[in-house]
Order: structure tokens, then sequence, then C-alpha cells
């Protein structure tokens, strides 16, 4: 009962410092917008690691989410919350797509196939001048919400507290996904998929829809991101910036989804200190911190947090 309460203490305290984020810094909200575009692609990774798997490719999702919301911000509606369905939409449909394929495979194939279909997504998004306007991007104009139009300052308040209240429901849908019997099933392909065969349980079938969600995910946070900037580049479906997302899950630690948000909270906190005092070596800095993370705290800084408030209870 203790652990339950220290958990939830832990899992409320930071979204409580980002709602409160008015009072404290306002000046970070565009920061504290794109920390919470990255928890989404970070959270849907989390549900691929706890099934063993890593995609090195949901950059390519992200990125689908972010032009989904270029395009219908152009093409269909202006709102915010449209958008955001349609990037959803979109990015689940590309993910269902390639998880036919996808999910007939494991481990390093897996990995790397995702890689290249990423690759592949970026090349055609970067070529495809006329349509994606190459490497110049997209503008990304909305500044309504629900029907209501908004100045641009009020617009980018409006879009912090939609993408918070949004991070919360995910957070607990995600964690209520994997605590029931098609999350368990999930997480037994890490242990033994032979065995969830025997079962009468589809190890496919399990990664297809987790891959699905994952995706649908990414698209969510990438139009949350294409909002929030006002633009989209072809950078966004990079293979770096995967690798960012997969650095970002670690680092938060897999263990809880709330590990997606301290992640990706400290990463782009140190990613804008070290852009700003040392712009030539921030991924170096980046690359200390994981490694720290790996031989210090294996289990990530939702786990280094529980311990250290575990700590602090028993010198009590």
């Amino acid at each position: 009962m203790k652990t339950y309460f220290k958990t939830t203490a832990l899992a409320c305290l930071p979204l409580l410092l980002l709602a409160a984020l008015p009072l404290i810094a306002p000046s970070l909200r565009p920061l504290a917008t794109m920390a919470m575009a990255i928890s989404f692609c970070a959270l849907g990774l989390l549900l691929l690691l706890r099934a063993g798997q890593v995609s090195f490719g949901h950059a390519l999702y992200f990125a689908c989410g972010a032009y989904a919301a270029a395009f219908g911000a152009r093409h269909v509606s202006a709102d915010a919350l449209a958008v955001i369905a349609m990037a959803v939409v979109s990015s689940a449909a590309l993910g269902a797509i390639l998880g036919l394929i996808l999910s007939r495979y494991r481990d390093i194939f897996y990995a790397m196939l995702n890689l290249a279909f990423s690759m592949v997504g970026f090349t055609l998004v970067l070529k495809l001048y006329g349509l994606t306007g190459g490497s110049d991007g997209l503008p990304v104009r909305i500044q309504s919400l629900a029907g209501v139009p908004l100045e641009i300052e009020v617009f980018g308040w409006a879009l912090f507290y939609t993408a918070l209240v949004m991070l919360a429901v995910a957070l607990l849908v995600v964690t209520r996904y994997l605590n029931s019997p098609p999350g368990q099933a999930l997480a037994a392909l890490k242990t033994n998929e032979t065995r969830l065969e025997y079962l009468g349980i589809s190890g496919r079938q399990v990664l297809y829809v987790g891959h699905v969600v994952s995706a649908a995910l990414a698209g969510l946070g990438g139009a949350i991101a294409a909002m929030g900037t006002g633009h989209v580049t072809p950078e966004m479906a990079y293979w770096s910036r995967s690798a960012e997302f997969v650095f970002i899950a670690v680092l938060g630690g897999i263990g809880n989804v709330l590990g997606a948000l301290l992640g990706a909270v400290s990463f782009e906190a140190v990613r804008s200190a070290a852009s700003a005092y040392a712009a030539n070596s921030w991924q170096l800095i980046m690359g200390v911190v994981l490694v720290a993370i790996v031989l210090f705290a294996p289990t990530g800084l939702f786990g280094l947090g529980l311990r250290l408030f575990g700590r602090k209870e028993a010198r009590q």
C-alpha cells in the first residue's frame, strides 16, 4: 500500500508542476509543450519496450502526425481538435499498414525494419517538394480550439493545457492497458512468446495491436509539436529523432508509464540548457547522462525517484 501511494505521489508531481507552469515560469511554455509532445512518442515506445522490442523508426509516425496536422489545417479544418484527430487517425493507419509486415519480426530485425521504413518516409517527404515543401517544410497555421478563435498567445496556452489533459488521459489509458490481459500478453512476448502461443494467443497479433497504438500515440505527439512550433520539416522523420525517442524512454525508465514524461522533460531541459551554453557539444552531454543512468540508475529516472523517496522515508 505504501508503495502504491509513493508511486501515485511521484506520478502526480510532474503533472501538477506542469499545470502550475503559468505561476512558476510562463516563459517555459514552448519548451514544456514540446516536452509533452515528445512524451506521447516515448509513451508509445514504452509499449514496445515492454514487449522486448525496440523501434528505431518511430519518428516516421511522429512526422506523419505533424504533416497530417499541416495538411489538415490547410485543406480541411484549422481547428486544433480536428487537426489532432486527423493526425492520430493518419498515424494509426500508417502503423496498421506497416504493422502487417513488422509484426512478423522480432528483436534486431524489427528494429532495423522500422528504421528502414522511417528513412524511406524521410526521403519521400524530402523529395516531394510540391506536396511537402521539401527541406523547407510547411507552415502550420492554427489559432482556434473547439471552434473558438484565439489570439496567438492565448492559443499557445490553450494548446499547452489541451496537451496536458490529453497526456494525463493517455498515461491513465496506457496504464490500464498494460494491466489488462492484452497488456499482460504484450509483456509475455518479452519473456516467453512460445508459451503465449500454446495458450492460443497469437504473438504476432498482440505485437500488431501494440504497434498500432504506439504509432497513434506518436502521431498525437507530432500534431502537438507541429502546432506548438507552427512549422514541420522532414527532419521530424530522420533516424536521429527516432534515436532520441528511444533515449528518452530509457532515460525516464520503462518500468512505469510516467517515465515517458520524466524522460521527455529532462531531455528537453538538458538540451535547452546545453544548447545555450555548450551548443557544439550538447549531444556529448546527453550521451554522458545516458551512460550515467544506465550505470547508476538502470530503472531510469522514475525508479531513481522511488529509491530516493524510499531512503528518505527509511531515515524518518
